[in-house]
């Protein structure tokens, strides 16, 4: 079947780079900015929740989210992004990457304007209504991963695929950033208008009740990137290789590909068509040609996710820890969300953007496996670099040093494996199950990003009363914590050897569906 339809196919393999891909690029593309603001920006709040609705009365220490609260709220968005992936990976297969495309932009529209509208009489209620909305938020971000790398992969020439689909998953970067600048202008405003002093001068001022706005303003924000291509996402027609090689309809994608795309195609004649021989995903046939292949995927994702997530959600309290952010207590609740939001939007500014575009220009260059391979690598040396001679980095002196280094790390992430992990899957695996196993991968991916999330915050915790102030990483310390972080991202190392090169091939020459043989 394959071979008889590798016309429409190979004209889109060998199209010209035109204005099309790069509107494919930005609908994909605003999805994916909405996912990273809307999945970082909790980070930017956990802090001031903690202020508000967990302050004690006569306590001398600014109000925090309790162990286990913390980690619902961090974590609950991560949890319903690895059910969404799963899901709209399978139902994307099934139904076609067009008609669910939607579906999870506006679950994703409505889920960040209820989040910020949590309501409740006491701080459990508002958590839990908060954490409630949140898992659904992560349901249609879930989604956006499988349905975006699919769609652009089967819509790129093979020349510039891996850049085209790198682009799409680029705009995270300027979803990072958008929310630590957002959160930094809001802030800014709320400090202006509402002054309030330090917690040391005056704990029961130092958060102002108008600060229970500003994290909801910041997390309803996340709705309108969404909103605004919800319709362009609409008009997109199904791919063509969807079209031909899963629904069987030669004569439909060539329609297709002709409205949008300045290619010729020539008419291909309608044949009556035999079903392909096909194999699911749990046959031995499927394992026998792409078992390796999902287990590389998946494991790299997962490993990557580890370090990735927990760096990116908890680095405002390594900043705490290393002194470079100050303590709480000499900051009213207002500024604090200030401070941890400059610094995040530093780092998102000096080495998470640069990191993606990096790759987007060069992964068509060098390959995804070099990319990865050495993005792994140099993960692993900065990491090590940092906890083996940690005590040297945190006098003060050298937090500079400690920062660039840490930067570092985001920067190889960026232009490493954050970014091959997802262009990958949706490279290749068959058409009829691209979709689900760039789910399974994804998933995967945030499994990894639940133990980041979940365990070393547990790990975190105070292994006695003793070191009950001695703040975040106080149980295993953050020079052990980034130890272990190193070695999970030289796993991810050897892990990607299980991973094949797809530079410059077609997706049917990779999945191995032009040797595709009829019954």
């Amino acid at each position: 079947m394959a071979q008889e339809q590798l016309q429409v196919l190979n004209a889109l393999d060998s199209a010209k780079t035109q204005w099309y891909h790069f509107t494919a690029i930005v609908i994909a593309g605003m999805g994916f900015f909405t996912d990273a603001y809307d999945l970082f920006c909790i980070s930017l709040v956990t802090k001031l929740l903690g202020r508000i609705y967990y302050h004690l009365e006569g306590s001398a220490k600014p109000g925090s989210l309790p162990p286990n609260v913390s980690a619902a709220v961090n974590g609950v968005a991560l949890c319903g992004t690895l059910a969404g992936q799963v899901f709209f990976g399978w139902l994307g297969d099934k139904l076609g990457r067009k008609k669910v495309y939607g579906m999870t932009l506006m679950l994703m529209v409505i889920c960040s304007v209820a989040s910020g509208l949590s309501f409740g009489h006491t701080p459990k209620s508002v958590v839990s209504t908060l954490c409630f909305f949140r898992f659904w938020l992560g349901f249609g971000i879930g989604g956006d991963y499988p349905l975006s790398a699919t769609i652009m992969s089967e819509y790129a020439n093979k020349k510039t695929r891996g850049a085209f689909v790198a682009a799409v998953f680029a705009m995270q970067g300027f979803g990072i950033l958008a929310g630590g600048l957002f959160a930094m202008l809001m802030s800014a405003i709320f400090e202006a208008k509402f002054k309030a002093p330090a917690y040391e001068v005056d704990p029961t001022g130092s958060t102002v009740p108008q600060a229970d706005y500003l994290w909801r303003i910041i997390l309803m924000v996340g709705a309108l990137p969404a909103a605004l291509t919800y319709y362009s996402r609409s008009k997109m027609p199904e791919t063509a290789r969807y079209t031909a090689l899963v629904a069987n309809n030669v004569k439909q994608a060539t329609s297709d590909m002709a409205k949008v795309l300045q290619v010729d195609i020539e008419a291909e004649p309608v044949k009556p068509q035999e079903p392909a021989k096909s194999f699911g995903l749990f046959s031995t046939e499927f394992m026998r040609r792409h078992g390796l292949h999902l287990l590389g995927t998946t494991s790299t994702w997962f490993l990557l996710d580890i370090a990735f997530y927990s760096q990116n959600l908890f680095q405002k309290d390594i900043f705490s820890a290393i002194g470079w952010i100050p303590s709480a207590k000499t900051m009213n609740a207002v500024s604090e969300v200030y401070r941890i939001a400059r610094a995040q939007t530093l780092i998102a500014l000096c080495s998470t953007v640069p990191g993606y575009w990096f790759t987007v220009a060069l992964i068509d260059k060098i390959g995804r496996f070099a990319i990865q391979l050495m993005g792994f690598f140099f993960m692993t040396v900065f990491m090590f670099a940092l906890a083996f001679p940690y005590n040297y980095w945190t006098h003060k002196d050298h937090l500079i040093g400690f920062v660039v280094l840490y930067s570092l790390t985001f920067f190889f992430a960026n232009f490493g494996p954050n970014a091959t992990t997802f262009v990958v899957p949706a490279e290749i695996f068959p058409a009829r199950l691209r979709s689900t196993c760039h789910g399974i991968s994804a998933a995967a991916g945030k499994l990894g990003a639940m133990v980041g999330a979940f365990g070393f915050l547990y790990l975190a915790q105070p292994q006695d009363k003793t070191k009950a102030e001695a703040g975040f990483l106080a149980g295993i310390g953050v020079k052990n914590s980034l130890i272990v972080l190193g070695v999970v991202n030289f796993l991810g190392l050897l892990f990607t050897f299980f991973v094949p090169e797809s530079k410059g091939k077609s997706l049917e020459e990779i999945s191995g569906e032009t040797n595709e043989e009829r019954n």
